[in-house]
């Protein structure tokens, strides 16, 4: 029986032929100059840096990405030039096919501004600090008081919980952290405090203020109240 016969060789000779162009494809793709640089920024309605800032790090930093091939592009470099900036949260770098350089970058978000002790900045989403940006200015809760009192995790939780809720967002306006790790928060339109106690339960504690918010309003008895206890679970306690 023959090893090789017309069909094997056919064969062998188009899979020597795929071998070569996908090489060759690869090579001349890898070889390619970069063409230009494009930046997209998500959730740009809080603009807290720009894609200029962004085009700036990937320059500066690392030369001319211009100049590069995507073979000598290092793009995990890149991507950590864009992650140190405290502004942002996870950028991702990629070159497409037609040999642009794009930087998708997604930017962190404020959810408390916090002054004390003569120092200012946001906190983010992980409870972590993040710094005021020159471009845009957030309107979010303020926080003062003793902030090392909580901890770091349990306060984004509070304020994560007012960022993502619409009612809440424009009904607290500042958070006052006592030393013993308890919350009052105040509200914007009326002059009351909310004793939010130590944050736990913090979810329940949300929803007792607002049932008892909606029945209060509708009932007119809100300006005669001065605190509005939240501590416990299953009731609101009212001082007037």
């Amino acid at each position: 029986m023959k090893i090789l016969n017309w069909t094997n060789i056919r064969l062998l000779l188009m899979f020597i032929l795929v071998l070569f162009l996908y090489s060759f494809t690869s090579y001349k793709n890898n070889h390619r100059k970069i063409t230009r640089i494009e930046v997209e920024i998500l959730d740009d309605n809080t603009p807290f840096i720009k894609m200029e800032m962004v085009n700036k790090l990937l320059i500066e930093k690392n030369d001319n990405p211009i100049t590069f091939t995507k073979e000598t592009l290092v793009l995990n470099k890149l991507e950590n030039t864009i992650n140190e900036q405290q502004l942002i949260q996870k950028a991702e770098v990629f070159v497409s096919v037609d040999g642009v350089l794009k930087a998708v970058v997604k930017q962190k978000t404020p959810l408390g501004r916090v002054s004390v002790d003569n120092e200012s900045f946001y906190v983010d989403y992980e409870g972590d600090k993040m710094p005021f940006s020159e471009n845009y200015t957030a309107r979010v809760p303020l926080i003062f008081g003793d902030i090392d009192s909580v901890k770091k995790e349990k306060l984004a939780q509070v304020l994560k919980t007012i960022h993502d809720d619409e009612f809440l967002q424009k009904n607290i306006i500042n958070v006052q952290i006592l030393p013993n790790g308890s919350l009052i928060l105040r509200n914007r339109n009326y002059d009351f405090g909310i004793d939010f106690g130590r944050t736990i339960n913090i979810e329940r504690k949300f929803n007792n203020y607002k049932a008892f918010f909606q029945k209060a309003i509708s009932d007119s008895t809100l300006n005669k109240y001065k605190m509005i206890n939240l501590k416990f679970t299953k009731q609101v306690v009212c001082i007037k």
